[in-house]
């Protein structure tokens, strides 16, 4: 039996288009020599993606440009091995990516398992329209847009969301707390200073929200460490 990594459901690869040349012509794509093990309907997915948001990002600023030539390494790569540890660690089926900006990691976990629901959070208007654009070019049926502040997903049902550069784990939570039921479950992308953040948690949160490591990784060339930390609301 084949090892290579397919989506849980299968769905039609979007048709090629012409490949437009990013502002950073010089960027890498090395994502298939890395991850040999997804299916071509992935990578295609995920190389579309890189490329357009390299070719917005002049103009939206979604990433910084320090890392365009290394996006496929600092941002993809990061973002394919923590949805890997996400998918082992349980999701609901509906989850919401709080201040996704770029889309990342929310517009690589739709690509990567189709069979859950992924919503992006994001204020500003102008990266919202990039966001639409990518949902529209990937063919993401499994992936939608809120144009608004995450506080007002009170009374949405969120148990579930997903966050990557948004703010410090202790920040983040006091900031969401009012819009989680009981046993939510807050997913957050972090660096190797995770273990700080942890610490930093004031008593009055960790009273509120039980931490947990749910995994961790390096990245393939720099070896930098990566993890992924989850806290739960327990009231």
């Amino acid at each position: 039996m084949s090892s290579r990594y397919r989506p849980p459901t299968s769905v039609p690869v979007p048709q090629k288009t012409p490949e437009k040349k990013s502002e950073d012509t010089n960027a890498l794509w090395r994502i298939q020599e890395w991850f040999s093990d997804l299916a071509p309907e992935i990578l295609e997915r995920l190389r579309l993606y890189h490329s357009e948001l390299l070719r917005f990002n002049s103009k939206v600023n979604l990433v910084s440009r320090n890392t365009e030539r290394d996006a496929d390494e600092v941002h993809f790569a990061d973002c394919i091995l923590a949805t890997k540890a996400l998918l082992s660690a349980g999701l609901d089926k509906r989850v919401f990516d709080i201040g996704s900006g770029n889309g990342l990691p929310g517009l690589v976990m739709g690509v990567m398992d189709p069979t859950r629901d992924f919503v992006l959070v994001e204020s500003d208007g102008r990266k919202c329209e990039f966001l639409k654009h990518a949902v529209q070019i990937l063919s993401l049926k499994n992936v939608s847009v809120m144009n608004v502040r995450f506080e007002t997903l009170a009374g949405q049902g969120v148990t579930c969301a997903v966050s990557r550069g948004f703010a410090s784990i202790s920040k983040t939570v006091l900031a969401c707390n009012k819009i989680f039921a009981k046993d939510g479950k807050f997913f957050h992308l972090k660096g190797n200073n995770w273990s700080t953040e942890i610490a930093e948690l004031p008593s009055q949160l960790i009273a509120l929200w039980e931490p947990k490591l749910v995994g961790e990784y390096t990245l393939p060339v720099t070896q930098a460490r990566r993890a992924v930390v989850m806290t739960e609301k327990k009231y």
